[in-house]
This record gives structure tokens, C-alpha cells and sequence, in this order.
């Protein structure tokens, strides 16, 4: 589509039509910081960039009053980095040299004069050149320039080499004459090392509620069919009125090294005399405290074969205390979901599997 300026009762306007533009004919000159003129024209200018549209449309009445063509003075920046700026409000190209050379300029000229495509471009290749030499400098141009993205990245680098980083010339003058800039940027860096504190305790937890999940299933697995690798032994409940069988014919167990743990707690939990003392054994406290939990998941305590299943749902029932503990609660909810989520990846995996073999 073809681009061509007139003059009308407002001084200037742009029409899009299928007419040609007379590019032979400049109509407006560009003046760069050590005065070298370029001419340019009115039209591809205006078409490229809002801020230009009505810098002319300003412009164009008192120019034409004193008979001169129009000049736009582009100062603060190198002439070549203007000579590259207006070439691309023509064919949109930019030489990756010429980037990395002007790149920094570019930015804040694609940021005054409102060149969203050159801005983006400027932004890509100022990200790919970020060292800890330049990045307080380019960080300080990215929050002028409006560029979200650059800040970001330069953040990052900021705080992966902050070492190195606070050697600089740059952060020394950060210091100096920006000390918001500095604070912002400290306060960057331990909110992200709050999140990753978060984000490791955090996953500590789920790899803690995995294992409970898959403890339970043990446990179930131990109960319902009788797998075992300690060879058989038997629970007395805690008030010794009923003795449950642990053991059998061995079968297999997906979490080998969790049941075989298990099984040994169960065969020493039989046995241990300093399970009734009051300072108690605390291997067996750890048992109570998973078959307690077995029986705040249950939902069958009727039928449930693990043992002292039935006696802590009347415990529960009896003490108050017992059934309001929040703490508890939570843990409980945690493990169910995390019960669920490991049910959903290994039905994935299966689902895979049968995939696999069908093809």
C-alpha cells in the first residue's frame, strides 16, 4: 500500500490510497547531534511513527511561512545510529552488526518516537548481548524505555552474578547517584530467594506426603495380602485384647524398600517392651503415629485388617481434643491428595504402557 502526503486545512495528512509516492522529491530533513542532514520524506515518516506525524503536522505551517523545508532535529545519539534508524522506518531491516552496535541507541529512539517493531527487535538482541559489565547500564535504559522485558532479564543476570556484578563501574555509580534503582534491585533478589526457599520447602513437603501415601498403601498392601520380607509375626493392639497376623505367602510389593521398612517396624512394634513406659520407644511412636493415620484415611473400618484401625476411629469419637487438632487434619488432607495424585500417574502409566504394546 502506497503512502502520500498532502497538505489540507490542518497543514498535513496522510493518505492510503493505491496512488504512488514521489520518492524523488524529499520534503523534510533529519539533523543529527554534529549537524549532518538527512533527507527523508514527510510520508514513509509519518506512516512509521505517530510521534513524527505530529511533530509535522506542528510543524509544516511555519515552515511553509518562511518558505523552508522542514527539519527534525534528532539529537543525544549517534549519527550512524540515526542514519540506521531511519533507514528502517523505510525497509524495516536491521543488520544483527548493526544491533549490537546501535542497540542501546535504538531502544531509546524506537521508545521516543513510538517504533513498536524496531523496539521489540532492540529489546531481543540487547538481551542476548547482557553481561555483568553492561547490565546496570542497560537496566537503568530498559526502566526509562518502558521495556519490561529487558528489566526482567536484567534482573536475573543481577542476581545469578551479583558478585561480579557489584565490582563494576556501573554499580558503583548505581550507588552513588540511584540509590531507589539499588534498593529495587536488592529487594529483587531476596524475594527471589524467599520464593526458592519456598519453592525447596515446598517440594520437601509433597516428597514427604508422597511417602505417607505410599506408606498407606504399604501398610493396606501388608494387611489385605499378606506380603511380607521380615517372614511372618503378630501385633497386640494396645490394650492386648487382640492379636493380628502380619505375614504369609510373599508377594510382590512395588515399593520394595518402603515395605521392607515397614515390615521391620511392624515385627519390632510386636515386640518392644517400652512401648507401654511413659517415655516410650520412639520407633514405636513413629508406627502408632502411621497406623493412626491409615485410620483417619480409612473409610472402611468395619472390614479394615489393619490393625488398631477400629480403636482410633472410637478414639477419635470419644476425645474431642483428638478430632479438632488442625495440624492433623491438614496432614491427613495432604496425603489423600497426594494419594490421589500417585493413583492418576500410575493409571498414566499403565494407560501408556497398553499404548505402547497395542502399536
Amino acid at each position: 500500500m502506497a503512502v502520500t502526503a498532502t497538505s489540507e486545512d490542518d497543514g498535513f495528512s496522510l493518505i492510503t490510497d493505491k496512488v504512488s509516492y514521489n520518492l524523488t522529491a524529499s520534503d523534510v530533513t533529519i539533523v543529527t547531534s554534529s549537524n549532518r542532514r538527512i533527507p527523508a520524506h514527510s510520508g514513509i515518516l509519518a506512516s512509521a511513527s505517530p510521534v513524527l506525524m505530529n511533530i509535522m503536522k506542528k510543524t509544516v505551517r511555519r515552515y511553509q511561512r518562511y518558505g523552508a523545508s522542514r527539519a527534525i532535529k534528532i539529537l543525544g545519539v549517534p549519527c550512524d545510529a540515526v542514519s540506521v534508524f531511519i533507514r528502517f522506518l523505510y525497509s524495516f531491516s536491521l543488520t544483527e552488526d548493526e544491533l549490537e552496535k546501535y542497540g542501546i541507541h535504538l531502544l531509546a529512539l524506537s521508545h521516543v518516537y513510538m517504533v513498536a517493531n524496531l523496539k521489540q527487535r532492540c529489546s531481543r538482541g540487547i538481551v542476548d548481548g547482557l553481561t555483568a559489565e553492561n547490565v546496570v547500564d542497560v537496566l537503568q535504559l530498559a526502566r526509562l524505555c518502558d521495556a519490561p522485558d529487558v528489566c526482567l532479564k536484567s534482573m536475573r543476570l543481577i542476581q545469578s552474578q551479583f558478585k561480579t556484578v557489584e565490582q563494576t563501574e556501573g554499580w558503583k555509580f548505581l550507588q552513588e547517584h540511584d540509590p531507589v534503582l539499588e534498593l529495587d534491585i536488592l529487594q529483587f533478589i531476596d524475594d527471589s530467594e524467599s520464593r526458592k526457599k519456598r519453592r525447596r520447602r515446598h517440594k520437601k513437603e509433597q516428597n514427604l506426603y508422597m511417602q505417607l501415601s505410599e506408606a498407606m498403601e504399604c501398610i493396606e498392601h501388608i494387611c489385605t495380602q499378606g506380603c511380607t520380607l521380615v517372614g511372618p509375626t503378630n501385633i497386640v493392639d494396645v490394650n492386648k485384647s487382640t492379636t493380628v497376623p502380619f505375614g504369609g505367602k510373599s508377594k510382590p510389593c512395588k515399593a520394595v524398600s518402603t515395605c521392607y521398612g515397614l515390615q521391620l517396624s511392624i515385627r519390632h512394634f510386636a515386640v518392644c517392651k517400652k512401648r507401654s513406659n511413659e517415655n516410650g520407644c520412639l520407633r514405636c511412636k513413629r508406627m502408632l503415629q502411621l497406623l493412626r493415620l491409615h485410620s483417619s484415611i480409612c473409610d472402611q473400618p468395619e472390614s479394615c485388617r489393619v490393625p488398631l484401625c477400629r480403636q482410633f476411629k472410637k478414639r477419635v469419637e470419644h476425645d474431642k481434643r483428638m478430632g479438632e487438632d488442625t495440624k492433623w487434619k491438614l496432614l491427613v488432607r495432604r496425603v489423600v491428595s497426594a494419594k490421589l495424585c500417585l493413583h492418576c500417574v500410575s493409571r498414566q502409566r499403565r494407560t501408556n504402557v497398553m499404548e505402547k504394546q497395542n502399536d
